[in-house]
């Protein structure tokens, strides 16, 4: 089976005590996968680890069945990695929702009537093109849980991690988000401690603990 992601036996520390160890997970082509475990298990900073923002005690991380050994091959990893924080306020930057989503793309160079088109084009996807032109201040929690998911996906990942997505959210934009989250054929890494989303994404389920992972 292609794997998207292999995680190889990882063990990180904090303050010197031993946040988790033995880590041992492989994510398949377009598989979803949830992570749940009790607050303090890690999960957010294992998140973080696959993307190089953690440094690991050991093991080994792998995208695309590429070994990531040090911060050129993390940087190169990241275009394929699409991540999504828990508080879509650390996340977002523009003042317009149109201007979010189009973001990355004009980092890329991407010319703006085109970048304009592709992020007009995701909103309209999300069925959120009515929120182009508002304040991203402004938006409530939901709206803009589901801005920055746009603002990701406009850019092509291959994979997504996703930290918390539901949290804070009513039920109206759990369901939203839920209902597109299920709908998207990517490879999914989502942390969460709602077992009722994760269930409706579909997503199989793994239990980090000190001892590493489990799917029981």
């Amino acid at each position: 089976m292609s794997c998207s992601i292999t995680l190889k036996d990882l063990s990180l520390s904090r303050n010197g005590d031993i946040l988790f160890k033995n880590v041992n997970l492989s994510v398949g082509h377009k598989d979803k996968i949830a992570v749940m475990g009790p607050n303090g298990a890690g999960k957010t900073t294992l998140l973080k680890a696959i993307v190089g923002l953690c440094s690991l005690q050991s093991g080994t991380i792998e995208i695309f069945h590429h070994k990531l050994e040090n911060e050129d091959d993390f940087r190169k990893a990241r275009g394929h990695i699409g991540f999504v924080f828990q508080d879509s306020d650390d996340q977002i930057i523009a003042p317009t929702v149109i201007e979010e989503v189009a973001f990355g793309l004009l980092n890329s160079r991407v010319k703006p009537a085109e970048a304009q088109a592709q992020a007009e084009a995701m909103l309209s996807e999300l069925n959120i093109r009515h929120l182009g032109d508002r304040i991203t201040l402004h938006l409530s929690g939901g709206e803009k849980k589901l801005v920055t998911l746009a603002s990701v996906l406009v850019m092509k990942p291959d994979i997504l991690l996703l930290d918390e997505p539901s949290a804070g959210l009513d039920e109206k934009s759990v369901g939203q988000l839920a209902s597109i989250l299920a709908s998207i054929d990517k490879s999914m890494l989502i942390v969460s401690h709602d077992l009722d989303f994760v269930n409706r994404i579909g997503a199989r389920i793994m239990f980090l603990t000190r001892d590493g992972l489990t799917a029981d």
